[in-house]
């Protein structure tokens, strides 16, 4: 959020040389500086709290990752910690409910439920997983060398595969019927032993009765056979039509009697208070099956056998197998593949990151494809620069908080945004940082500074997610109309956009406007955008002429002058005094509103104050 007008004028009259200093070590002291920063990293690893396709279920707990992310942020934790806590959380020495939290990161992205085809879904799940950890941790497209050799990079196809096999211990999504046992896990200490017990009774016998219908179902015609392979409800009618012909009568009646027992514990779990649960990997494959290089990418046509291993253009050892202390819930094996990217040798995850801390100051990276450090990215501009930035990261134990001090306190960052003919004719581009790039706000700054200068936004940090009002005619624009956008309180829905619930299907309108990313691909850079919709959005929403409603409230508009009305309003939105040709076409505006368009003084005032948030100087920071 932009600072007050009595902060500006407090900053202003200063005298300390050390002034500016104390502003930043504020701001980052600040609880919200893990929303501003954390939103950031929500962004690489597409954070959504829906699984998309034609059902975009929820993820149930995802905003508990959201949560985590802000707190690491806000706690300075090693940057370091903070990757190796996603990757192997359940895996370190010391697992907690924070760690275990934190592999929500194996569940954020895209899920189909009901896949047509089970193997390949696996492998498309880990794909997205190979392609988010590759570009947001390491700069490597290394998902372009799934089905062939990459084009362009030295990243032979053995490589895609010897790295996939440190991930073949993540349990895939599975089914619906899965996706509690294998994506939620409850937190330490509840003492609900009842839940436990009988979902483990369930679970028992649920593959007590899988055993039964395997029996069955390799006696089926191959038609049949394939489609128990299939979605679950293709199963499911298959094995309540013609399993029974496939089985002996014992075991049919065997099968029957386990599903009364599974229909029969199901009604007691309803009846019981769910555990508080988190998002994450609940369980990992103890023994991984081999893995092969596919041929083209075919899960159906394995190749040659692969052992997990780093990619080759490192010129790294490969990991030996007593590296890997696997244990009775997980194979060991990303634990390895954490350690060796955090490692300070690996200059490369350095880098990327301190490559990242400049692009989200200055508007652009060092390397400005921060996804892409390979050869169709584009060259840094300041390759010493980076190396430097990228040691000094590593030597201060890799605290963030340290690096933004360092750069904010640059005298590159506080450079001026004002330009001169000579210096725009030797670098139009801007490429040595001789004067600081203008950039349009965000579009969670857009909303989060509307709600501050309107004096509704609610401040509170972490929880679950909000649920904004939308119109009948954007929530009938879902995958599946009028389901899965809940009620918030008035309260709850003046909180800070990062806590918006992110449903793949139906993203906020206004933050869709203002270029939110897309959730199903890892996001680099918001691309800003100037188009007619961001205008339409700031004019004519519900929302935004309730907030002029507001502004005009809170300046106490009705009960002064229209001189004083827009003096108030601008001091209120800019954080600086109006000018005499500003208030001399203000007055004019709120006249004519009421002589010309009829309108009454109440709402002329209104409609002041809405075009005060619709200036350029309250949308861009220069």
């Amino acid at each position: 959020l932009g600072p007050t007008a009595k902060q500006v004028r407090e900053f202003l009259s200063d005298s300390d040389p050390l002034a500016f200093e104390k502003v930043v070590d504020q701001l980052l002291e600040s609880p919200h500086y893990g929303e501003r920063w954390g939103r950031h990293w929500l962004d690489l690893v597409r954070y959504a709290e829906t699984n998309s396709y034609e059902r975009d279920g929820p993820k149930p707990n995802a905003w508990k990752y959201r949560d985590y992310v802000i707190k690491s942020f806000n706690d300075d934790k090693p940057y370091d910690q903070f990757l190796r806590e996603q990757l192997a959380g359940d895996e370190l020495d010391e697992v907690t409910t924070e760690t275990l939290t934190a592999t929500g990161y194996y569940r954020l992205g895209i899920w189909d439920d009901e896949p047509a085809d089970p193997l390949l879904a696996r492998y498309d799940g880990l794909d997205d997983i190979i392609m988010t950890t590759g570009q947001a941790m390491l700069g490597l497209t290394l998902n372009c060398a799934r089905c062939h050799d990459h084009k362009i990079d030295p990243i032979p196809q053995k490589d895609y595969y010897s790295f996939l096999a440190f991930l073949a211990d993540v349990t895939p999504w599975g089914t619906r019927s899965d996706q509690k046992s294998n994506n939620q896990i409850p937190i330490a200490g509840q003492k609900n032993p009842d839940y436990t017990a009988l979902e483990d009774e369930r679970k028992t016998i649920r593959d007590q009765m899988r055993e039964i219908e395997q029996e069955g179902i390799v006696k089926m015609d191959a038609p049949d056979q394939r489609a128990t392979e299939g979605p679950a409800d293709e199963r499911r009618k298959v094995i309540n039509e013609k399993l029974q012909d496939h089985l002996s009568e014992a075991r049919w009646e065997e099968h029957q009697r386990l599903k009364k027992q599974v229909n029969s514990i199901t009604k007691k779990l309803r009846k019981l208070p769910e555990l508080d649960s988190v998002m994450g990997l609940a369980k990992a494959i103890a023994k991984p099956e081999q893995t092969f290089v596919l041929f083209r990418g075919n899960p159906h046509s394995p190749a040659d056998e692969v052992q997990p291993a780093y990619p080759t253009i490192f010129d790294t050892t490969p990991p030996t197998g007593d590296q890997f202390n696997g244990t009775d819930r997980s194979a060991g094996r990303r634990r390895v593949l954490a350690e060796w990217i955090t490692d300070p040798e690996n200059r490369l995850t350095a880098r990327v990151i301190a490559n990242r801390i400049w692009q989200f100051h200055f508007g652009r990276g060092i390397v400005r494809s921060s996804n892409n450090f390979g050869q169709l990215g584009t060259p840094p501009t300041h390759p010493e620069l980076l190396d430097w930035l990228a040691i000094r990261m590593i030597d201060d134990d890799w605290k963030l908080k340290s690096m933004h001090r360092l750069v904010m306190t640059s005298q590159a960052y506080q450079m001026s945004s004002a330009a001169n003919s000579k210096a725009l004719e030797a670098d139009p581009n801007n490429d040595y940082f001789w004067r600081f790039n203008p950039r349009r706000l965000s579009a969670e700054e857009v909303r989060d500074t509307i709600l501050d200068v309107t004096g509704v936004l609610n401040d509170k940090i972490y929880g679950p997610s909000v649920y904004p009002v939308l119109s009948a005619e954007v929530l009938q624009g879902q995958s599946r109309p009028g389901s899965g956008w809940g009620k918030s309180s008035e309260a709850d829905q003046n909180r800070r956009s990062i806590y918006i619930h992110v449903k793949r299907s139906l993203l906020h309108p206004l933050l869709t406007a203002f270029d939110f990313p897309d959730p199903d691909l890892s996001c680099e850079d918001r691309f800003d955008t100037l188009q007619p919709g961001q205008a339409l959005a700031l004019m004519n929403s519900d929302f935004i002429h309730k907030q002029a409603a507001k502004l005009a409230g809170r300046i106490d508009a009705a009960n002064i002058t229209d001189d004083e009305v827009i003096r108030r309003s601008v001091r209120t939105v800019l954080s600086r005094e109006a000018t005499a040709e500003e208030i001399a076409d203000g007055e004019a505006l709120i006249q004519s509103l009421q002589t010309e368009d009829g309108v009454n003084r109440q709402r002329a005032l209104e409609l002041y104050c809405l075009t005060v948030l619709n200036w350029n100087e309250f949308l861009f920071l220069d």
